[in-house]
């Protein structure tokens, strides 16, 4: 799964940490968030999309496998 954490924080000109503050987790979540080592939990995914003013599906970039 991809986001557009980064993108969208940058465009909002938003450090890391206070993304982080705003969405109540730390600033290495954040971190892990946008380099793609953390899947968000469904709160922490709608408490992001909910600040941006987004759907969970507009931040969040769910990617389904081929069918066989």
């Amino acid at each position: 799964m991809t986001n557009r954490i980064a993108q969208l924080r940058k465009e909002w000109r938003l450090s890391q940490a206070e993304l982080a503050d705003a969405v109540e987790v730390t600033r290495q979540t954040i971190i892990s968030l946008e380099n793609g080592r953390y899947n968000a939990s469904l709160l922490l995914a709608y408490r992001i999309a909910r600040y941006f003013g987004l759907t969970i599906e507009e931040v969040f970039l769910f990617e389904e496998d081929p069918p066989c």
